[in-house]
């Protein structure tokens, strides 16, 4: 169990806000962490990680003490167990993709680890290759993988994939999920895409304001055990078409396109760009808008 007690003040454009945090993970989840910009999301990763000091509380790796201000205590980002890839991935510009991974290997002989992750990341062939060389898609498995060099209990993903166009994002969701289960991690992702969550997630911490609002399965969180329909798909409305008294609403979803009828009123309340969820209710499709 990962245990986070902490506060912290954070100071934004939008004036101060305290950031007060009661939250315990259990290993081997991968849990998501929901909400606006601005609501705390990526200084709990800085904090977890030790690159940010709270002011108060306490930071447990099951009976491991990370941080502790009443003793005194906290242990460097270098000794918690953690993997951490940023939003823009931070990779050396001056070193190849080896070179990357090679920089934090804790044992400088044990080039084994480094053959493995290139191989499980299909990054074999380019590893002499320098990353302003590469794609995003690429770019963010050099990320992830000198991520785990250090062989990390806990990994910490912030937004890693939201730069990414949409075929190469479905396809580094499914990478994610087998490296989690690969590696046996724990997994904290900081994503603003409910269908991301909803298909990378056992459990999901929607945060506001530097509180946690809400916690649970994603199920729990976004409503979707209310929903009797049998069929459920996730997608994003591309285009809503009139055609004489109905519309039409063209939704992509993983690699697939599908126009469903809605209503005037329906249509009233949809735009470019939604978030829905497809579900099928006696026979017809209904779209159900996601927060």
């Amino acid at each position: 169990m990962f245990s986070i007690e902490v506060k912290k003040e954070l100071h934004s454009s939008q004036g101060t806000m305290l950031l007060d945090i009661d939250l315990q993970i259990e290993r081997g989840k991968f849990v998501s962490i929901y909400g606006k910009s601005g609501a705390g999301k990526t200084t709990l990763l800085k904090l977890l990680a030790g690159l940010v000091p709270p002011e108060q509380g306490v930071i447990k790796s099951g009976d491991e003490l990370w941080f502790s201000k009443k003793k005194r205590v906290d242990v460097i980002p270098q000794k918690r167990k953690i993997g951490f890839v940023f939003q823009d991935y931070a990779l050396f510009p001056n070193m190849t993709i080896r070179e990357n991974l090679e920089f934090v290997l804790p044992n400088k002989k044990n080039k084994n680890r480094i053959n493995e992750l290139l191989d499980i990341m299909e990054l074999t062939a380019l590893s002499s290759r320098y990353s302003a060389t590469l794609s995003g898609g690429q770019q963010q498995r050099v990320a992830l993988a000198r991520a785990l060099v250090r062989e990390p209990e806990l990994l910490l993903l912030d937004e890693p994939l939201s730069s990414l166009d949409h075929e190469t994002r479905i396809k580094l969701q499914d990478e994610l999920v087998k490296i989690h289960r690969h590696f046996n991690l724990t997994t904290i992702l900081i994503s603003h895409d409910p269908s991301e969550i909803y298909r990378l997630s056992d459990f999901v911490v929607e945060m506001a304001f530097g509180k946690i609002v809400q916690q649970g399965t994603p199920s729990d969180i976004f409503g979707y055990k209310e929903i009797t329909g049998k069929v459920q798909l996730m997608g994003e409305i591309l285009e809503i078409i009139q055609n004489d008294i109905i519309f039409i609403v063209k939704i992509i979803a993983g690699n697939s396109v599908m126009k469903v009828m809605v209503t005037k009123q329906e249509a009233s309340e949809r735009n470019t760009g939604d978030r829905v969820l497809v579900t099928s209710k006696a026979f017809n499709p209904v779209l159900i808008k996601l927060s």
